[in-house]
């Protein structure tokens, strides 16, 4: 049997170790507070995050780093892009040699550009053969209720994208494989520029047409990018690209699109920000994202004009016709 850490006890992190836990499978999840772990340890739910699904017998949570991580068969790497690096770096000594690593993480680091999984790879090279990432429509709620979800895990070892998947898939949970890495984890950060702008429409009132050619002309933009990054163009039609699109843009649990539709509401960024409970990684991949698409030549207006609304005060209202009143172009152009 195997025994497995997830890293990071959020609403995300918490509905994947219950859910392998659910299996039978010896699980840790890690909290970095102290106090917080105790609490969900002695209360047997993560009161915060994921109220009202209690955990199993066979979850353990836990402060301690070691004990989270050693003799652990698969590391589930479930933190705040932006902390990605300095939390692998506190595992890294406790890591064994043929661990699976996982990210279920969806952003970009800022400064860096990287993917989760290249930040796993520099911090633990020795492990680079068993790096993977899971993405797709999953909203942690539905999943922790056992409503049917299929999701993707993308490793360049095929063996290992294999074993991963075997490890996680459960009756209503279904698990693909496949080896574009690069096209799962550019799809799923980037989709939560998108999910910002498809809330600002919902906020604004400006209707189902108006939020369907958004969706549409956003999936376009983030197919231009990945190509021009090296993935997959299918990638993009899958349950990483349009899969998890459609989920993020259109479910009210979701925090990309909350953030969008109080932002056509007249709410102020800080304001939101400041009282969200937890990190909203579209804000921040907005801006890795412009820096990729300078690095590749790639154009993209919708992450443009939603930059201007979230960092420059642009008026949602003005940012939907600036889009619209663009210079005509081929539907296709720059998707070859």
């Amino acid at each position: 049997m195997a025994a497995i850490g997830v890293i990071g006890s959020g609403a995300w992190g918490t509905t994947l170790a219950r859910l392998l836990a659910n299996k039978g499978i010896a699980t840790t999840l890690w909290e970095h507070q102290h106090d917080r772990a105790t609490e969900m340890e002695r209360q047997r739910e993560n009161t915060i995050f994921l109220p009202g699904f209690l955990f199993p017998d066979t979850l353990q949570v836990t402060a301690d780093v070691k004990e989270a991580v050693q003799q652990k068969d698969m590391l589930l790497l479930v933190t705040p892009s932006q902390r990605m690096r300095e939390n692998l770096r506190l595992l890294a000594p406790y890591v064994e040699r043929h661990c699976l690593l996982v990210s279920a993480s969806k952003g970009i680091e800022i400064g860096s550009l990287k993917r989760m999984t290249q930040i796993v790879a520099e911090t633990l090279p020795q492990a680079q053969r068993y790096i993977g990432a899971l993405s797709g429509p999953s909203i942690s709620r539905e999943v922790a209720q056992e409503k049917p979800t299929a999701v993707v895990v993308a490793a360049q070892d095929k063996e290992v994208a294999v074993r991963i998947r075997d490890l996680l898939s459960t009756a209503h949970f279904r698990v693909y494989s496949t080896g574009d890495v690069t096209g799962v984890e550019l799809a799923g950060a980037l989709k939560n520029i998108i999910a910002i702008g498809a809330g600002i429409n919902d906020g604004i009132g400006y209707g189902e047409n108006a939020k369907a050619a958004f969706i549409t002309r956003g999936l376009a933009e983030i197919s231009r990018l990945g190509i021009a990054a090296g993935a997959h163009p299918l990638t993009f039609a899958g349950l990483a690209g349009m899969g998890d699109l459609i989920t993020t843009c259109a479910s009210p649990l979701s925090r990309n699109q909350q953030l969008g539709r109080r932002l056509g509401a007249g709410e102020k960024l800080a304001d939101i920000l400041k009282s969200a409970r937890t990190v909203v990684e579209g804000v921040t991949t907005t801006k890795a994202a412009l820096q990729l698409a300078a690095r590749y030549n790639v154009e993209m207006p919708i992450t443009r004009q939603l930059s201007l609304v979230l960092f420059e005060g642009l008026d949602p209202h003005r940012a939907v016709p600036e889009l619209m009143m663009r210079d005509p172009k081929g539907e296709l152009e720059g998707m070859a």
